[in-house]
């Protein structure tokens, strides 16, 4: 029988001769919180939690993950299932609405994003500013942004949910096309505008490998690959980038500022980029003709500049759900576009998977693949640029951004952001003029 979550105890805390009660705040799945807003007035302390690994932000309707379990699940509904029979527009729209779209609702969804896709043409000279090898990440950044000044009918009032799923509409409907433009400009090829007649992927697809004065077919088994990396992406509580979008947004920032924000968190190394570090992994292994047994022995031998990249994770300490998702989409498509130089890594990939995940080294410290595992082998095989990556995970994760952000926008317990600090400077010191400074 499930234990009766208003039985369960409050918390107590004690400092000195002072003490509180934390109320509980009781989670649908996972961990319950305890609410610590009193314990600066009634205690005289605050909480120090570095990196918030024990600090609950907000209570979320969106995504649920166990990390010891490996669960990853988007309104309820298990990753596996919405990877496996879901699109990434259908997926959008559970994010976002809370609910899968009726076939109806899913149409006119899709619609109003196609109807959209095309830039302004004042607003695709804005990309020109920047220069063609400046990273994609802060070319993206900059033109979401940017779109505030172009749609500024649309964040008037930021409360308003009509001008919400305006901005939602918009920020979906115009990110692939900054995003293929700014891959064709490091190119040097012609931007291709949106053809409404292909579905959201293969459109985009199109538009960032497609030219002018030729035909270009897909393989629908490689449109379905990449929008199921899609939905793999598509939010993942509040990590670093989603967190930025809510603190920005809880100042009223208007959608676009506020997702703009949480790209400019994704750009770090840390976050958004390392699928590229596992490819350059890989790339080492190959070049130096090391073996996976000898770079595994220098992984655990600590050396300098060798680092096992691709593993781990902040949240799951148990195999990444998304990782054997992932794993298995890396052999068909590799197949089906006859990759020989990226198989030849994929093999190496999953010996190393392989050698790892039967190392005691690594199982002690329940190093597990995450889905940047096999992520950049597949992007390279489709032949995008390692450049381009993160923009891909930019773009998967875009509903998520905006679903959190309406989520923060129309939660009561809203505050805007404003973390305390534990400050261990200087007490106190008298202010000396500059001609007598140095003279002791």
């Amino acid at each position: 029988m499930a234990e009766n979550i208003n039985e369960k105890p409050n918390g107590q805390l004690r400092v000195g001769d002072n003490s509180l009660e934390l109320p509980r705040v009781p989670a649908s799945c996972g961990e319950d919180g305890v609410h610590i807003g009193a314990m600066r007035t009634a205690t005289g302390v605050v909480a120090l939690d570095p990196g918030f690994n024990s600090t609950a932000s907000c209570n979320s309707k969106i995504t649920f993950i166990d990390g010891d379990k490996g669960i990853l699940r988007y309104r309820g509904y298990p990753i596996e299932q919405l990877a496996e029979r879901s699109s990434f527009l259908e997926v959008c729209y559970l994010l976002i609405h809370g609910e899968l779209p009726t076939a109806k609702e899913l149409k006119a969804f899709s619609e109003r994003i196609h109807e959209n896709r095309l830039l302004h043409e004042d607003f695709k000279s804005f990309f020109t500013a920047f220069p063609a090898h400046g990273h994609p990440m802060s070319v993206l950044q900059g033109g979401i942004v940017g779109m505030s000044t172009y749609y500024e009918y649309s964040t008037k009032n930021v409360l308003d949910p009509q001008q919400q799923e305006e901005q939602a509409i918009l920020l979906l409907a115009k990110v692939p096309t900054m995003i293929a433009y700014t891959a064709k400009r490091a190119a040097g090829l012609p931007l291709l505008y949106p053809d409404a007649s292909r579905s959201y992927t293969e459109d985009f697809l199109r538009m960032t490998f497609g030219l002018p004065y030729q035909s270009y077919d897909i393989d629908p088994e490689i449109v379905h690959a990449l929008d199921m990396l899609f939905i793999l992406h598509a939010d993942h509580e509040q990590n670093c980038s989603t967190s930025t979008v809510r603190m920005v947004g809880s100042a009223q920032a208007n959608m676009y500022a506020s997702v703009a924000s949480g790209v400019g968190a994704l750009s770090g190394p840390l976050h958004g980029g390392a699928n590229e570090a596992v490819l350059d992994m890989l790339n080492m292994m190959r070049d130096t003709g090391m073996t996976v047994k000898e770079f595994v022995n220098k992984v655990k031998n600590k050396e300098d500049g060798v680092k096992l990249m691709g593993f781990g994770h902040r949240v799951y300490k148990n195999y990444d759900p998304r990782a054997a998702i992932v794993r298995d989409t890396a052999h068909t498509v590799l197949k089906r576009l006859g990759a020989s130089e990226v198989s030849e890594m994929l093999d190496m990939a999953m010996e190393l998977e392989e050698v790892a995940l039967k190392d005691e080294y690594f199982v002690k410290r329940r190093l597990y693949p995450n889905v940047d595992f096999y992520t950049g082998l597949i992007y390279t095989a489709m032949g995008f640029k390692t450049k381009m990556f993160t923009p891909l995970f930019a773009l998967g994760r875009l509903p998520g951004w905006i679903a959190q952000y309406i989520e923060m926008l129309n939660d009561p317990a809203t505050k805007i952001g404003r973390p305390r600090q534990v400050y261990d400077g200087e007490v106190l010191r008298d202010y000396i003029p500059v001609r007598e400074r140095g003279k002791n």
